[in-house]
C-alpha cells in the first residue's frame, strides 16, 4: 500500500518555526561563490594619463586603446577612467583584458612606455594595488622612512689587490662536501683564502669576470663575493639545473627541469606569472625576476641536416653589450628581447624556416661604412626540398640580413666566432653525391672589410671534429679524421692542423695559409690561452689515451724559411699525461694550465676515485712545466 502524504500537504507551516540565519549554507557558498579575488588577475591599473575632461575622454581611451590592444584584447567599455569633482579626469584608468596572461603582459611591456612626448604610461597588475594598498596597510599618518647608517660593501674584484703584490689569481676547489677558495701560489702549496663546508648541495660555477662565486642549492641561487666572500644574491628559484651568465654579469638565466610551483601563500622572489616555467632571466643588480618560459620546443631536423642536441644549452644567448637576449623558437624562428624589460624585439620574431642554430658575435663589429649602432648574429639553415643550406648573418635592431651564403651538399655546419668579431668561421660538413664519404670546408666571413667578403679554405681533405680560433688574434687550430666519428674501442686517429695569415712586406694581408699538419694523433680538444699565443691541444675523456701537447706560434727562436712568410712560428714546447683527464682551463692572464679528472664525468662506478689535477706554469723561457699537482679522494 502506497504511503499518504495527504497529513503534509494539508499542514500549516509557522513561520516562527525556524530562523534563516541559522540555517548553513557555507558548503553552498564555498562551491558557487564568485572569487572577486581570481577576477582582479585581468584588471591592470594604468597610471601617467593626461588629465582631459568628459568631452577629451572618449578620444583619450581611442589613443590608449591603439597601445592596449598590441599586448592583449580589450575594448572601449572595459576601460574605466575614473572622474574628480571638478570635471577633469584623475590621470589613471582601470583596464580589463581577456585573460591573466594578458595583462601581465600589459604590465612587463608597457610599463615606462612614453604615451607621448610629456606622458609616461605607468602599469600596475589591479591585484599588486589590492596587495599593497589595501586599506590598513598604509598608516594616514605619515612616517618618515628610516634612514640605515651607511655601510661600505665589499669590493668585487678586491682579487685585484693580492696582498703578496704577485698578482696571484684565485682559484676554487669543491671536493668531497667542502669548497675552498685559494690564492694560486707559484711554487708553494695553495693559500686558503676560505674553506667551507656543504657550501652548496648542487654545484659551483664563476661567474664570466669573477666578480661572483655562484652556488646551487634545493632552494635556489647564491652569489658569493668581496674579500670575506660573504652572501652578495640570492636567486629562490627552486632545483635549479643548469644557470648561465650574460658576458658583463648583469643578468642570469636559471634553468629547472621541475616547473616552478608557486604555493597559495605566495613566493619571497617570484609571482604568480612564473607558476609552472623553467627558465627564469634575472637582474643581478636587484635580484628581480626579469622574465619566465617554459620548457622551449626542440627544432626538428630537415631532410638531410643533423639533428640538433636534445637540450641546448646555452638556451638563451647574449648579445656582447647585453641590450639583447634571444632563443630559438621551434625551428622557425628566433625571438629577440629587449634587455631589461624583456619585451619582444618590435613585437614579432623573426621568421627563418627551418634555421638551426644562431650565435651572437662576441664583440660590438665595426663594418666598414656602417655608422649605426648595430650588434650582429649568424645563423645557418640546412637544404630544405631544393631550396640550398644557407649562412645568414643579420643586424639587430634593424633586422636586416647583410650577407648570406648559399651552400650545397650539406650534413651540418657550426658557427665560430673570433673573439673580437673580425672574422666569422663556418665549419661546413659536406657529403659526396653518394653520401657515402664526407669532408669539410671553413668559409671564413671578413666582418670589417666592405661587403662582407667570404673566403674559402677547401683544402681540408678529412673531417673536421674540432675548431677553434686565437682569442684577440687570427690564427686557429682545427683538428681532423679520416675515420667516421663515434664510438670505437680504438679512438679514431686525428691530426692538428695550424692556419696563419700570410705576411707581405711585413703587414698581414689576411688571406689565411696552412701552416703545419701533425699526422698521428689521437686529440679531440684544442684550449688556446686567453691572451692567444700559446695553445693546448689535448686527448680528454678518452679512456685510452690522456696526452696534453703545448704549442707557441710565436716561437722567439730560428723560424723554417719556408714559415718566412707567414704570421707564425710553431714550436711544441712541452708534452704531458694525466691519465683519466676530462677538462683542462687556463686561468684568465694566461700563465697556468689546470687539468683535472673528474669523478662525476666518468661513466664506470668506482668504489673510490682519486681526483688529480695537475698545474702548467709558463717559465722564464716561455716552457711548460708542471708547477703542482693536487690528489683529493673522493668517495662513490
Amino acid at each position: 500500500m502506497a504511503p499518504s502524504f495527504d497529513h503534509l500537504r494539508d499542514a500549516e507551516v509557522d513561520e516562527d518555526d525556524y530562523d534563516e540565519n541559522e540555517i548553513d549554507i557555507s558548503d553552498l557558498r564555498e562551491k558557487y561563490e564568485v572569487q572577486l579575488e581570481q577576477g582582479y588577475d585581468t584588471f591592470v591599473v594604468v597610471d601617467g594619463l593626461p588629465e582631459v575632461t568628459e568631452e577629451q575622454k572618449p578620444k583619450l581611451v581611442k589613443f590608449l586603446l591603439k597601445k592596449l590592444t598590441q599586448v592583449g584584447k580589450t575594448k572601449e567599455d572595459l576601460v574605466h577612467m575614473p572622474m574628480g569633482e571638478n570635471g577633469k579626469s584623475l590621470r589613471f584608468a582601470f583596464v580589463e583584458f581577456s585573460s591573466p596572461a594578458e595583462a601581465a603582459a600589459a604590465v612587463r611591456q608597457l610599463d615606462m612606455v612614453p604615451l607621448d612626448k610629456k606622458h609616461t604610461l605607468r602599469v600596475n597588475k589591479m591585484t599588486d594595488i589590492d596587495r599593497y594598498g589595501k586599506e590598513g596597510r598604509v598608516d594616514e599618518k605619515y612616517t618618515p622612512p628610516k634612514i640605515e647608517e651607511f655601510t661600505e660593501k665589499e669590493h668585487l674584484r678586491s682579487f685585484l689587490a693580492d696582498p703578496s703584490g704577485r698578482g696571484r689569481d684565485q682559484v676554487a676547489l669543491y671536493r668531497g662536501d667542502s669548497v675552498g677558495i685559494f690564492w694560486n701560489n707559484e711554487k708553494d702549496a695553495p693559500e686558503t683564502i676560505v674553506d667551507r663546508q656543504h657550501w652548496t648541495e648542487s654545484f659551483i660555477q664563476w661567474s664570466p669576470l669573477g666578480s661572483y662565486l655562484v652556488s646551487v642549492h634545493q632552494q635556489g641561487v647564491q652569489l658569493w663575493g668581496g674579500a670575506s666572500w660573504s652572501r652578495q644574491k640570492r636567486f629562490a628559484h627552486p632545483f635549479v639545473n643548469m644557470l648561465d651568465f650574460s658576458p658583463g654579469e648583469k643578468y642570469i638565466v636559471t634553468w629547472s627541469n621541475r616547473p616552478i610551483s608557486i604555493p597559495d601563500e605566495g613566493h619571497p622572489q617570484l609571482s604568480i606569472d612564473e607558476d609552472g616555467k623553467n627558465y627564469v632571466i634575472w637582474d643581478v643588480e636587484t635580484a628581480k625576476p626579469l622574465r619566465s618560459f617554459s620548457n622551449l620546443d626542440i627544432p626538428a631536423a630537415a631532410d638531410g641536416a643533423k639533428a640538433p642536441p636534445k637540450f641546448p644549452w646555452p638556451a638563451f644567448k647574449w648579445s656582447a653589450d647585453e641590450k639583447y637576449v634571444a632563443r630559438l623558437t621551434q625551428g622557425q624562428s628566433i625571438s629577440v628581447y629587449e634587455l631589461p624589460r624583456m619585451n619582444l624585439l618590435d613585437k614579432t620574431t623573426i621568421k627563418i624556416d627551418g634555421v638551426m642554430d644562431f650565435e651572437w658575435a662576441p664583440a660590438t663589429p665595426r663594418r666598414e661604412g656602417v655608422k649605426q649602432y648595430e650588434q650582429l648574429f649568424c645563423y645557418w639553415t640546412p637544404e630544405i626540398g631544393s631550396n640550398p643550406a644557407k649562412v645568414g648573418l643579420m643586424s639587430v635592431p634593424s633586422k636586416q640580413v647583410v650577407r648570406t651564403l648559399n651552400l650545397f651538399s650539406v650534413t651540418d655546419a657550426k658557427l665560430h666566432w673570433q673573439s673580437d668579431a673580425t672574422y666569422l668561421s663556418v665549419k661546413v660538413d659536406r657529403h659526396s653525391k653518394s653520401k657515402k664519404s664526407q669532408a669539410t670546408t671553413l668559409e671564413i666571413f671578413r666582418i670589417k672589410e666592405k661587403g662582407v667578403p667570404v673566403e674559402v679554405v677547401d683544402t681540408i681533405k678529412d673531417t673536421v671534429i674540432n675548431f677553434a680560433w686565437e682569442p684577440k688574434g687570427d690564427r686557429f687550430v682545427i683538428i681532423t679524421t679520416s675515420e667516421p666519428a663515434g664510438p670505437t674501442a680504438v679512438p679514431p686517429k686525428t691530426s692538428v692542423s695550424f692556419f696563419c695569415p700570410e705576411k707581405a712586406k711585413g703587414q698581414t694581408v689576411g688571406n689565411f695559409k696552412h701552416l703545419r699538419t701533425l699526422d698521428k694523433k689521437n686529440s679531440n680538444a684544442i684550449y688556446w690561452s686567453p691572451r692567444g699565443r700559446f695553445v693546448v691541444v689535448a686527448t680528454v675523456a678518452n679512456a685510452q689515451n690522456s696526452d696534453l701537447d703545448f704549442y707557441d706560434l710565436d716561437f722567439e727562436g730560428e723560424k723554417p724559411e719556408s714559415d718566412k712568410d707567414l704570421t707564425a712560428n710553431l714550436q711544441l714546447m712541452n708534452t704531458a699525461d694525466h691519465y683519466g683527464l676530462t677538462d683542462i682551463q687556463w686561468d684568465p692572464a694566461g700563465r697556468y694550465v689546470a687539468s683535472w679528472a673528474s669523478a662525476w664525468k666518468h661513466s664506470v662506478s668506482w668504489e673510490s676515485f682519486c681526483l688529480i689535477s695537475s698545474e702548467f706554469q709558463v717559465d722564464e723561457a716561455g716552457f711548460f712545466v708542471i708547477s703542482r699537482t693536487y690528489t683529493s679522494l673522493f668517495s662513490d
